[in-house]
């Protein structure tokens, strides 16, 4: 079953100013994930919240997706950003837990 995709506050908007290679690599990543396969190359972010997942793509830099895949049928981007450091910024990781935090109250009202 394919599932759904949502993107979260300006995640689309900021991944269209990505580089062509990188926003077909994150679109073909992402489709794997809507057909419930796995990304090439990801790890948990458990710094974010239970569940969540990072894609990294390796092209002409360093690029995350922090996505959210096991609730519901919908895929959540919740955060995308060009890494510049060897360890993900704080800023990042607190930008991607306000949209899950944001997602979890929406989806409970």
């Amino acid at each position: 079953m394919l599932k759904s995709i949502e993107f979260c506050g300006h995640t689309l908007r900021i991944i269209k100013d990505f580089p062509v290679l990188v926003r077909h690599e994150i679109g073909h990543q992402l489709d794997k994930v809507q057909r419930g396969l796995t990304p090439t190359d990801w790890k948990p972010m458990a710094s974010v919240g239970k569940g969540t997942r990072e894609i990294r793509i390796h092209e002409r830099g360093q690029y995350r997706v922090i996505y959210l895949a096991n609730y519901g049928n919908t895929v959540y981007v919740l955060h995308t950003f060009r890494k510049k450091t060897r360890k993900t910024r704080q800023s990042d990781i607190k930008l991607a837990r306000v949209a899950l935090n944001n997602l979890l109250l929406r989806n409970k009202s």
